[in-house]
């Protein structure tokens, strides 16, 4: 079996615990307006790649990884979920380290079978909560959020640690309201272990030109990381009235 693969990054080291080997799958559901990835966008595209011939070039590197492992990130990993699962399969039988960075844009809470047999060789999911309101989520990413929330709560119940990440960007996602609502939904999330409040930035808008794309956000301003520090405080909140709800 193949995967179509965008790129790989040999020592990951925002992309889960320790220093990690990042495999990054190619085609995405959604379009986000901050995405920094266009480029893994289209699906069938990129190296067809298998998962013995990812895990030889892991081995390359693999004595500076001890302390890390793998993450499958993209684009949307979830989209090609059988190759993954054989991905982090033979990464499981290795005694290699397993990492999820997904958006979840893909799962279906009637038909997950496939996306459960990678779920169970998956050892940490870091989940993109990209907004907590879900008419605000379809104005940012094309979609709503029905299907990422279904998704939290089905790798709760797996029991699954998960890592959540929420991009902050100014006049979109950085209102109290929604801040504060997206830390109460994290209080019922009883297998979080982390939360990732990141600044947004436009470092992406070269890549959009190199592409002949229009840059979404156009002149929005990068998020200072004060911003970005208040911002996690105020999820904080959420998730301390939840708790005590």
């Amino acid at each position: 079996m193949t995967g179509f693969i965008h790129s790989t990054e040999s020592f990951g080291t925002v992309d889960g615990p320790g220093v990690r080997f990042v495999v990054f799958f190619q085609g995405c559901p959604m379009r986000c307006l901050y995405c920094h990835n266009p480029d893994t966008w289209e699906f069938g595209k990129g190296t067809e790649r298998t998962a013995e011939d990812l895990m030889k070039e892991y081995d390359s590197y693999k004595e500076f990884l001890k302390s890390g492992g793998i993450t499958a990130t993209g684009g949307e990993p979830l989209a090609q979920p059988v190759f993954l699962a054989e991905l982090f399969a033979l990464a499981k039988s290795r005694g290699v380290h397993t990492c999820l960075d997904t958006s979840a844009g893909v799962y279906n809470p009637n038909d997950h079978e496939n996306i459960d047999k990678a779920l169970k060789y998956t050892d940490l999911v870091m989940l993109d909560i990209k907004h907590i309101d879900s008419a605000g989520h379809k104005k940012l990413t094309g979609m709503g959020n029905e299907h990422i929330l279904a998704f939290a709560e089905h790798i709760r119940d797996m029991g699954i640690p998960v890592w959540i990440r929420h991009v902050v960007v100014p006049g979109i996602t950085d209102s109290r309201e929604e801040l504060f609502a997206l830390g109460e939904y994290l209080a019922t999330l009883k297998n979080l272990k982390a939360l990732d409040v990141l600044p947004y930035h436009d470092m992406a808008k070269p890549k959009y030109e190199n592409l002949g794309l229009d840059y979404p956000l156009g002149d929005t301003p990068p998020l200072s990381k004060e911003e970005a520090i208040r911002a996690r405080e105020i999820i904080m909140e959420g998730i301390r009235s939840g708790l005590n709800k």
